[in-house]
């Protein structure tokens, strides 16, 4: 009986904070709460999201952004601990939209977006030019807009919260919805491949193939901003992606054992037979990278 009484003033009280607001104020709120609600959906729903060497696990992103990023020191902090990195990052957007939707901790909500935008913006687009391109910092100011507009309509501060009864099962009862969304994506979700090719960036010069001699290596980043290895041998030229399909730490090769090892969990994979784990805790091939010779260069292809 109870539970149904809260259930039916968590609905009144949304419905009355759209009807009492501005129009303008409605747009922002409305879009803001869409928008995050969709970007966890489309990881929830993305099988390779939380996957170990799939393009777009969370791993390989984390270390394309701490070859680009100015603090790319902390996302190097992130990638041993990528895949709870990524389930927070679901969880973090499904919230902050569901709170923005329904009214709860609104302004706890239009800080953390704010928060989450900034991060967007120095770990993917800070290079971004001109800057207007780059639509993470459209976002940030959105969010702060939107967060100084509640605080000047408010009586409380940005941060607090009431710690009343009815407000903590509020917060309470947009937490599960926030996991149960999480899981309706998981069960939407299509099965993953076992490994990937990393194809983004095709016909990037990559190195003059004159540079790198026949058992040689060269380190670079491929054009999805994730590390990658080449490798020259009689047969030609081939490349994996550098991140380990165990918990996405960097590998690199080792000249003694023949093999690029993983620093975090001692993974090795030979890059002489299609990137297979030889030694675990990995279980799945690095990602191939695909390249080519054209002309004097070595391309991606």
């Amino acid at each position: 009986m109870y539970l149904m009484s809260m259930i039916k003033s968590y609905v009144r009280t949304a419905s009355s904070s759209w009807r009492n607001q501005a129009p303008a104020f409605r747009v922002m709120r409305l879009w803001l709460g869409i928008t995050w609600i969709y970007a966890g959906w489309d990881k929830a729903s993305d099988s390779g999201f939380l996957t170990p060497g799939s393009d777009t696990y969370i791993g390989t992103q984390l270390s394309g952004f701490s070859t680009q990023s100015p603090v790319g020191f902390a996302f190097e902090k992130l990638i041993e601990h990528a895949s709870f990195v990524g389930g927070f990052v679901i969880l973090s957007e499904f919230a902050i939209g569901l709170a923005t939707l329904l009214w709860v901790a609104p302004r706890l909500a239009a800080f953390g977006g704010f928060l989450m935008s900034l991060g967007l913006w120095l770990a993917d687009t800070f290079n971004v030019s001109p800057y207007f391109l780059a639509s993470n910092t459209a976002y940030a100011v959105l969010w702060l807009s939107y967060l100084l507009l509640l605080i000047g309509n408010g009586k409380r501060k940005v941060l607090t919260m009431s710690l009343e009864r009815r407000s903590v099962l509020r917060v309470g009862i947009t937490g599960a919805l926030a996991v149960a969304f999480a899981g309706a994506g998981k069960f939407f979700a299509k099965a993953a491949p076992a490994t990937s090719d990393v194809a983004a960036g095709k016909g990037t010069k990559i190195i003059k193939l004159a540079s790198i001699k026949v058992g040689g290596v060269h380190n670079f980043v491929a054009g999805n901003g994730a590390p990658s290895v080449l490798f020259r041998t009689k047969k030609g030229v081939f490349a994996y992606s550098a991140i380990c399909t165990h918990q996405g730490c960097t590998v690199s090769y080792s000249a003694s054992s023949k093999t690029l090892k993983c620093p975090c969990h001692q993974a090795e994979f030979d890059p002489n037979k299609s990137g297979q784990v030889v030694n675990g805790p990995a279980e799945t091939p690095l990602g191939k990278v695909k390249v080519a010779v054209k002309g004097a260069w070595v391309i991606l292809a």
